[in-house]
């Protein structure tokens, strides 16, 4: 089976015109694809082998579409830092078609498309530094069991795109079941769209959810599962460190994946209030903050839905969700933490493993790493002291270990088995900021060669690798800044 052999059911174009607009992707020069994604492929039922990079290349650069494609620009609107914004819509990138596979449909959309009548002021245009960046960030969560946007492949081209300075052009080919948004239906709640919004979101019940038909309110139905969703995916973020940067309520998926990656970027020395985007000056998007900032985004959907649902039932099922948010976190830390069993206590002891590393600034994902190989003794301490930069003698960390040897005896397994598990769910590879600044140093220098090991190793993170001249795995230096990125990375 070939790209040509994809079928095509692109319900979104049969909704309304107001919906969206119908787009022809820009034409860019001298496009060459960088690197398919086998994980990519197999989302569209496809053999990596079969996709013809001529074919793949010109679906990329605008030039030619695949049988049953109809590009379009959806529009919706959302909270942008707190403050709505009626301009919003797809600005640079197109929704290609909904391929039907055996998973269910997966949209393609093409970002760095070309401008659209929802640009505003941009050039609709996408740079490789931020493609790949999504592109890699895609692959990295899906390895680490987080919901999330993917993609088929990424390709630069020849146009030359003016942002901090100029910069390569590119293209990424984005997968998702769908890219329905919080945005959408507040688009609709401001236009007092009601039937629309009823159409909408009927849509997603029947292409996506369609086990919610059966309630007796599906759409409120609908929005228990959004609410469950949301917290079992800001919970993973958590988990792992992860910080959106920009989570406006454009960028929250009604499926719960992680979308729009922008300034992102992983935990590395542990700050919890630390947030990547620079233009977030008071922190709203703190790593620390962003489960309060989901609960947010829901009150502002559910204020939306209320001419179909009932006010005091959505605020009811607001209030499932903190409850959710803390099971999922709890049950991934006590992974994380190689616990098998839960006690009252786990989350207090998560917390202060937690303090711990942020009051040392400790390396977020090597130390729970490390932390598999502790076996009680003071040998061990010594050891995973001297991997944490912490001093051995250190009251907390001393105190900390006593506590965790004391829960790790009120289970039965092996220490052996314990690290087996710890390593299965802590990664030896996580998306740190320097490594993925050489690789698109590299792309841009014209050798794709670091992009494919880069993510050969993300697509299977918790697997080490002795061969290869790159340090995928060291943090940064004590002494060097935080991450600081812009909205156009």
């Amino acid at each position: 089976m070939s790209l040509d052999d994809l079928r095509f059911d692109n319900s979104w174009a049969r909704l309304p015109e107001a919906f969206y607009r119908e787009v022809a992707p820009t034409a860019w020069r001298d496009t060459h694809v960088l690197d398919l994604s086998p994980l990519g492929a197999a989302q569209l039922d496809l053999e990596p082998a079969s996709i013809e990079p001529q074919r793949l290349a010109a679906l990329m650069a605008g030039r030619e579409l695949l049988p049953g494609m109809r590009p379009i620009a959806q529009k919706y609107t959302g909270h942008q830092f707190g403050t709505y914004n009626p301009a919003l819509g797809d600005g640079r990138g197109l929704l290609l078609g909904e391929a039907m596979t055996r998973q269910g449909p997966v949209d393609l959309h093409l970002k760095g498309a070309g401008q659209t009548p929802f640009s505003r002021f941009g050039d609709g245009r996408a740079v490789l530094r931020s493609s790949i960046r999504e592109y890699l960030a895609g692959e990295a969560m899906q390895a680490l069991g987080i919901p999330t946007t993917t993609a088929l492949a990424v390709a630069v081209n020849g146009e030359r795109v003016m942002r901090e300075r100029v910069e390569p052009g590119a293209t990424l080919l984005r997968l998702a079941p769908s890219h329905a948004r919080f945005g959408h239906v507040e688009w609709l709640y401001q236009q007092r769209d009601v039937e629309g919004m009823r159409r909408l979101l009927q849509q997603v019940i029947e292409r996506h959810r369609p086990a919610l038909a059966e309630a007796e309110n599906p759409i409120e139905a609908l929005f228990a599962d959004v609410i469950a969703r949301t917290a079992e995916t800001i919970a993973a973020w958590q988990a792992y460190g992860f910080v959106h940067g920009v989570m406006n309520t454009d960028n929250m998926s009604l499926l719960g994946l992680t979308l729009d990656y922008g300034p992102y970027a992983f935990q590395e020395r542990f700050r919890p209030g630390w947030t990547p985007n620079h233009t977030d000056a008071e922190g709203r998007y703190a790593y620390d903050r962003q489960p309060g900032v989901a609960l947010w985004n829901l009150m502002v959907l559910a204020q939306s839905l209320t001419p179909l649902v009932d006010a005091g039932r959505l605020r009811d099922r607001l209030d499932d969700f903190e409850p959710a948010l803390e099971a999922a976190y709890a049950r991934r830390m006590r992974a994380r933490l190689g616990l098998a069993e839960s006690r009252d206590d786990d989350a207090t002891l998560a917390a202060d493993w937690l303090s711990l590393l942020a009051r040392h600034e400790a390396d977020f994902h090597s130390a729970f790493r490390a932390l598999g190989a502790y076996r009680g003794d003071d040998e061990s301490r010594r050891q995973l002291a001297a991997h944490l930069e912490i001093p051995a003698d250190d009251p907390a960390l001393v105190a900390w270990l006593e506590a965790y040897r004391t829960r790790l005896e009120e289970e039965s397994r092996s220490a052996e088995t314990r690290q087996r598990a710890m390593d299965a769910v802590n990664p030896c590879y996580i998306l740190r900021h320097r490594p993925l600044q050489q690789v698109i140093a590299a792309a841009e220098a014209g050798d794709p060669g670091p992009l494919r090991r880069l993510r050969e190793r993300l697509a299977v993170p918790f697997v080490p690798h002795e061969d290869g001249a790159e340090d995928w795995t060291s943090p940064p230096p004590r002494d060097a800044p935080p991450v600081v990125l812009s909205c156009s990375s």
